[in-house]
């Protein structure tokens, strides 16, 4: 991932040293009494950790780009240019203020180019990466003694929080810790008790939405030079790769990180509780606030957004729908996904492989193919269209659970291992069990024509025709004895039991031909 010339001319004004292999790293003057810090991508924030504490003029700091890592797996050409445009920007920022930085550029991933500049600059520290991947690569170096590792200061709760509120081991449940979070921040508190009388207003948030209140139209930005430098490299290197680049939808500075933030406190929470389990044809994304993929890479921070929640005038319903995303499952899910190094130390349920209507080939499913299509468009869809439609779906049709939480980490521009492996293989497709959930989220053509327009459009009949009701009953009953012991499917266990055996080998006929279909790469009709 060569950097191009305006960054590289930037840098180098900025610097004195533009983008380096990191064989051709030198010591300068002074680099031996700065305190040098490797960054990773998570971590591009100013005032993120020690980069707050520190004078700008004793700290060294080193950003890596790694062409290994973007072509490890096909990842949406928005995310590439996100990721690549935002470091390449606090680079700039960081010189700014004054602060030494080597911006190395490796062909062969991170730990290289670590192990070049701790050769040359001495030992480094960081925080430790949000990814477990990058983790796993960095290991041999901190035993080592290249690389020193210090807790990760942009999490809002520590490991022994969760071992307290959530218990030393599985199965967890996020409300208990959501609780046990709320409790110890004092946020949407009132002493000892929850605003509003109770913690999660989950229940007052399942509305549909039927056109009213008008979604706001998500913002756009102005690319400057080098963002549209990062967009022709993307283009030109990765041309391979899935998904639409549109560099006007992404944040890629940090005035562009708080225009999104001030847009959505603005724009999208007051009406965000509410219609927060809605999806529609109509509006991609209704009244979420896009956030995600800047909090993630910490260009906002995650403690800031929930207090400027907690701080504004808005329905309690929305502050509490919001701050149990983040304060509650963003982090609950981070942890769970620590504990268990990945979801390798516990098993998972096998599938089939993940049919090519998750990589644009029609299926014939308005739902389906109107959120695949919204996917590769922009890398983005909220998380009912992640948990309802997709990981539903990928439920209903037996694909591999493994497979499915690899495409959300290709396909999402907010998605890295300890966001997805949790939301798919814990929540979205139930692959363990009930390690962190308490059953699987499947439904039938009911739940979608209720919470969404998709059906409309539909070429089948949601109280018809639709295969959805059908797969969903044969799911149940290929899966009724690994189902048994949960409490929470004992109604729709009953309900299957009752069901006619004509009816029963109709549900199985119905998934076989559904199976086979879109396998083929072929599209469903009534």
């Amino acid at each position: 991932m060569a950097a191009g010339s305006a960054f590289a001319a930037r840098l180098t004004t900025a610097t004195g040293a533009g983008p380096l292999r990191p064989g051709s790293l030198r010591s300068r003057p002074g680099d031996r009494a700065r305190r040098w810090r490797y960054l990773p991508y998570d971590q591009l924030h100013a005032a993120l950790g020690p980069l707050a504490t520190l004078s700008p003029h004793e700290l060294g700091v080193v950003l890596i780009e790694s062409p290994a890592k973007a072509r490890r797996r096909p990842y949406h050409r928005q995310k590439l240019a996100l990721v690549l445009a935002n470091q390449r920007h606090f680079a700039l920022e960081l010189a700014a203020r004054g602060v030494e930085v080597r911006y190395l550029v490796d062909a062969d991933g991170y730990a290289p180019a670590i192990a070049a500049a701790a050769r040359v600059l001495g030992p480094l520290a960081m925080m430790e990466a949000a990814e477990r991947e990058l983790r796993v690569e960095l290991a041999p170096l901190v035993a080592d003694g290249a690389l020193q590792v210090e807790p990760h200061a942009g999490w809002l709760t520590t490991a022994d929080e969760f071992v307290a509120w959530a218990g030393p081991r599985p199965p967890w449940r996020m409300d208990a810790f959501y609780r046990g979070a709320r409790r110890a921040s004092g946020l949407l508190m009132e002493g000892a008790r929850p605003a509003g009388g109770k913690f999660s207003h989950d229940a007052d948030n399942r509305r549909p939405w039927r056109g009213t209140p008008s979604p706001p139209p998500p913002p756009r930005f102005v690319p400057d030079e080098l963002t549209r430098e990062v967009g022709a490299l993307v283009e030109r290197a990765f041309a391979s790769h899935p998904g639409q680049l549109d560099l006007e939808a992404l944040p890629a500075t940090v005035a562009d990180a708080e225009a999104l933030w001030a847009w959505a406190l603005r724009a999208c929470l007051p009406h965000f509780g509410p219609y927060e389990d809605a999806m529609s044809s109509r509006s991609r994304t209704l009244f979420h606030t896009l956030v995600s993929s800047v909090v993630n890479l910490h260009r906002v921070l995650p403690a800031r957004v929930v207090a400027d929640v907690a701080g504004a005038e808005l329905p309690l319903s929305s502050q509490e729908g919001f701050i149990r995303q983040v304060l509650g499952w963003r982090e609950f899910v981070r942890h769970v996904h620590v504990a268990t190094d990945g979801f390798r130390t516990v098993s998972l349920r096998e599938g089939a492989p993940l049919p090519p209507a998750f990589w644009g080939a029609p299926s014939g499913l308005a739902c389906l193919d109107g959120v695949v299509a919204d996917v590769w468009r922009t890398g983005y869809g909220h998380h009912i269209t992640r948990l309802m439609v997709l990981s539903n779906l990928a439920n209903l049709f037996d694909a591999s659970p493994r497979e499915l939480s690899d495409w959300f980490w290709i396909a999402y521009a907010d998605a890295y291992d300890w966001v997805v492996e949790p939301n798919v293989l814990g929540m979205g497709t139930f692959a363990a069990g009930d390690l962190m959930t308490t059953k699987p989220y499947v439904a039938g053509a009911a739940y979608v024509h209720k919470m969404s327009d998709y059906c409309g459009t539909c070429a089948f009949d949601p109280r018809r025709t639709c295969p959805l009701t059908r797969l969903y009953w044969a799911f149940l009953d290929r899966h009724a004895r690994a189902l048994a012991g949960n409490q929470r499917m004992a109604v729709p266990l009953a309900a299957l039991r009752k069901r006619a055996p004509a009816e029963r080998a109709r549900d199985a006929e119905t998934f076989a031909a559904v199976r086979a279909t879109l396998d083929a790469g072929a599209t469903l009709r009534p």
